[in-house]
């Protein structure tokens, strides 16, 4: 579970309860189920007009992909690569076959699978790439939708506005009306930017982070699996991790000795 998203999450909404009980507010002002309909309908309606059905039904996952997913450290990838470097050195390929299932990466793991199968070494290269390429597509699109909702979502409370407007306007002569029309029109605009700028376009960008992040850890695999098949030592392995992390914490990752 991704603490942050977690705790901004609930901060954000502690700020609004903060500032409704300021000066005495009253909760039932803020929930109103016409505006909600109107801006939070209203934005899954325009997504799908926009998206496909299947990627509709999505949002859920990618949203649970977003925070709760538990991304692998990259120490650990290092760690475990170097140590098949190990074995694959002093045992052989073969010797690989008794790690499978025990990596606990689904992508190292059909990596390993590959090696033991004797795939050609631009065979495996092209068919992870090809994964890689998908999983980076597949992200990119959830973002992009999360992006969408995230703009959508302050043009509808806009539009929920000028329905309270118009509403507010054809009472004009009952101005005890004219103050809770207006009050209903606000909280449309209120609901658009609160879900757009607390939860869509945040987490669009935490979606977007943790791609890359994904992303540098399957090419850091790649480049391992290519190692060892070349029967490359522990130490190599380290090596061509470097472009992967920075200068400064490069001595993190000492492979254990092959």
């Amino acid at each position: 579970m991704d603490i942050a998203t977690i705790f901004g999450v609930l901060a954000g909404l502690f700020c609004m309860v903060v500032a409704v009980m300021a000066d005495g507010g009253n909760f039932g002002l803020f929930f109103h189920i016409p505006a909600i309909v109107v801006v939070l309908g209203g934005t899954i309606a325009a997504t799908c007009v926009h998206f496909t059905v299947g990627h509709v039904f999505q949002i859920a996952s990618v949203v649970k992909k977003t925070i709760f997913y538990k991304m692998p450290q990259d120490v650990h990838v290092i760690e475990r690569l170097c140590e098949l470097a190990g074995v694959s050195r002093r045992q052989g390929v073969l010797a690989l076959q008794s790690h499978l299932g025990k990596i606990g990466d689904t992508f190292l793991d059909k990596a390993v699978r590959m090696v033991i199968d004797g795939q050609p070494e631009d065979v495996v290269k092209q068919q992870l790439s090809h994964e890689i390429q998908y999983l980076q597509e597949r992200h990119a699109e959830g973002k992009k939708m999360l992006e969408f909702m995230g703009a959508g979502c302050p043009a509808f409370g806009m539009v929920g506005t000028l329905i309270g407007l118009v509403q507010m306007f054809s009472h004009m002569e009952s101005p005890e009306k004219i103050g809770a029309g207006m009050a209903v029109a606000l909280v449309c605009t209120f609901y658009g930017a609160f879900l757009a700028n607390l939860f869509f376009l945040p987490l669009a960008g935490k979606l977007g982070i943790r791609s890359k992040r994904e992303i540098a850890l399957r090419q850091m695999i790649v480049e391992g699996i290519i190692g060892i098949m070349r029967g490359e030592s522990p130490m190599s392995i380290r090596d061509r991790m470097h472009p992967f992390v920075s200068p400064k914490r490069r001595k993190e990752y000492q492979p254990k000795a092959a």
